[in-house]
């Protein structure tokens, strides 16, 4: 008897394990508190993985698989990989055990640590999902002090071929169109229609919560617009593909009250689950560009997002794990103020990005990046702190690909290997990109004051606080030489400023 795990995050039914019924092999799939409690979790993201794991072993069962099937509330459930596992064994009388590569270190490890416990044949197999290998990126920067994603992200268009000409050249004469692709948007082009999807899982729901498993956030389960299998998912792809993707590059920086989603396309659950292949994402979008239905900085930017900084951020992930979730590089301790469980503060700006990512459990990058990420940077919130909160909060949230996303290119805690400068603005940014700004209880040009928008203060405080540490930073010359520039008693000013606030973060 061959026995195979199938995790929650590798629902693909295109993998070979699949191609072939066979008595011999009995596939498990289990619903455990140790993967719903490790951290608080939104609501949405366990009800739509529990929902898409039943959909999953529904299909295969119909195509004549032998499942096992262990839910959430079932009396021989042991909650754990292992234990499960270990019972599992001895039942069946099992000869060998096979799982997939796991996409996170702690999973890995548990595996790992039961291949050497058993006695019989433990067996690894690739997830058959990613372009690149776990230690792709280790291999490429071996020996070298600085990694760049975008050595990576050439290296992979040369390798699979992708936008480059037959001289091996990129497809319009350059690598990299990012500074094309920042325009705000001000109510035009429309915005896509609504996603088509629209489940009722009231009954599931029911079933999570009378199993005592807590969360956080706004469910929905009469409406909810997740994929739960592979054929919802290529019909967001050809949605996405034909409605949003002709306007993603000019706009995957925009925000607005009056969108949760723009012109983005809400893949990434489908994807990090695995239900949707990337090399089928990105050749859908370089179709398009071939038949002239999106320009070619669009696809560019599209496709660098998922052959380029995904692929990165896994091999940085599985190349520093497990040191690099201690890292805390500014010593930040503050603790989260108590509205990231509400949303209910008076910055317009993060009440709309919060407030958003708590009822949908969904914000763009940008939202990520620049509001929440920008303000817990600037604030000083403890980094393991908003890292444990955006890997709760978010439906796409696994930490191989959250965790480098929070800690590094976010809250620089790090010190720089995912990011070459501390991505913080002041409120300026903010009303450039978005509409946050307008009817806000706090006034964006202004530094001091009762009415003051936070960011601009903290921003020059964060600066100020931590010269010894980036005032030698390449990037952040010309934020140095203004602060040299500003009088003293204007630096005094706003440090008084950024401390009032630093000290009633719950309130303001």
């Amino acid at each position: 008897m061959i026995l195979r795990l199938i995790l929650g995050d590798q629902l693909n039914p295109l993998h070979s394990w699949f191609t072939q019924v066979d008595e011999n092999v009995l596939y498990v799939m289990m619903e455990i508190r140790s993967e719903t409690d490790y951290v608080l979790h939104h609501g949405q993201k366990i009800l739509a993985i529990f929902a898409a794991m039943r959909d999953f072993a529904k299909q295969l069962k119909a195509q004549g698989h032998r499942i096992k099937y262990i839910t959430i509330d079932a009396v021989d459930n042991q909650h754990n990989f292992v234990a499960n596992l270990k019972w599992l064994v001895t039942r069946y009388q099992v000869q060998t055990l096979q799982y997939q590569e796991p996409d996170e270190w702690r999973v890995d490890q548990q595996l790992s640590q039961l291949a050497n416990e058993l006695t019989i044949s433990v067996e690894m197999c690739d997830s058959e999902h990613f372009f690149s290998q776990r230690d792709s990126v280790s291999r490429l920067f071996q020996g070298k002090k600085q990694w760049l994603m975008e050595r990576f992200y050439r290296q992979m268009r040369l390798q699979h071929h992708v936008l480059i000409d037959e001289q091996r050249q990129p497809i319009g004469g350059q690598w990299n169109f990012d500074h094309d692709n920042r325009k705000p948007w001000r109510g035009q082009p429309v915005l896509p229609k609504t996603w088509p999807i629209h489940h009722q899982h009231s009954q599931l729901w029911q079933t999570i919560q009378q199993a005592g498993v807590n969360s956080f956030g706004q469910v929905s389960t009469e409406d909810m617009p997740w994929p739960i299998n592979r054929a919802e998912s290529l019909t967001l792809l050809r949605l996405f593909i034909k409605e949003s993707l002709p306007y993603f590059g000019d706009y995957q920086d925009a925000m607005t009250v009056h969108s949760e989603r723009l012109f983005h396309s809400l893949l990434s659950f489908a994807l990090n689950c695995k239900m949707l292949q990337p090399k089928e994402v990105v050749s859908a979008a370089i179709d398009a560009y071939e038949q002239g239905q999106a320009s070619l900085s669009t696809v560019e930017g599209f496709v660098r997002q998922i052959l380029g900084w995904r692929e990165y951020v896994r091999g940085v992930y599985w190349a520093t794990m497990p040191q690099y979730a201690d890292h805390n590089y500014f010593q930040h301790q503050r603790d989260l103020p108590r509205w990231f469980w509400s949303g209910q503060t008076n910055m317009r700006c993060l009440a709309h990005a919060i407030g958003q990512s708590l009822t949908q459990a969904y914000a763009h990058h940008i939202q990520r990046l620049m509001v929440i990420g920008n303000f817990a940077l600037l604030a000083g919130l403890k980094p393991q702190a908003v890292h444990q909160w955006y890997l709760g909060v978010y439906i796409d949230a696994f930490e191989w690909v959250e965790l480098p996303n929070t800690l590094g290119m976010s809250q620089f805690a790090d010190g720089g290997r995912l990011a070459t400068k501390p991505y913080v603005s002041s409120a300026s940014y903010i009303d450039k990109m978005s509409d946050y700004c307008q009817g806000c209880h706090y006034n964006k040009k202004q530094r001091i004051g009762d009415k003051a928008c936070p960011f601009n203060s903290l921003y020059w405080h964060f600066f100020i606080r931590h010269q010894a540490l980036l005032s030698k930073n390449p990037r952040l010359g010309i934020v140095y030489k203004q602060i040299k520039m500003m009088p003293l008693e204007t630096q005094q000013a706003l440090q008084q400023q950024a401390s009032h606030y630093l000290q009633q973060l719950d309130t303001i």
